[in-house]
């Protein structure tokens, strides 16, 4: 079993709506902060969302703020990318992270745990 399994990518129409889906394996993650990262072929890596286990802030760049809405359910060791008003750009790879100890929240080489990734994709 991997640390984080994704799930609920898929292809949808441009403005359609898609909620992704991460399962960490440990309770250690309903104590960490959880970010959300994309990346298509050629493209960096991109920050999407992140949620804080301290207070649960949440934290958008903007690409994604006001669309995106990432959540947790930390009894179930889940946390949730609801992703609305999707665009053709937002067509990746969508992996979740787990940052053991709460750093930059939009830099993917601090966080500790990733999952294998869901594909995403967005027709024109």
């Amino acid at each position: 079993q991997e640390q984080l399994v994704e799930s609920g990518g898929g292809l949808v129409q441009a403005g359609g709506s898609l909620r992704l889906s991460c399962v960490a394996s440990g309770r250690t993650f309903s104590r960490s902060s959880m970010g959300w990262f994309r990346q298509a072929p050629g493209k960096e890596r991109e920050f999407v969302a992140a949620i804080a286990w301290i207070g649960g802030n949440t934290y958008y760049p903007d690409s994604t703020k006001g669309r995106f809405t990432i959540s947790r359910d930390n009894a179930k060791n889940t946390v949730y990318l609801q992703m609305n008003s999707l665009k053709p750009e937002d067509t990746a790879v969508y992996r979740c992270a787990a940052q053991v100890r709460l750093g930059n929240c939009s830099d993917y080489n601090l966080y500790d745990y990733w999952g294998q990734g869901t594909q995403v994709t967005v027709s024109s």
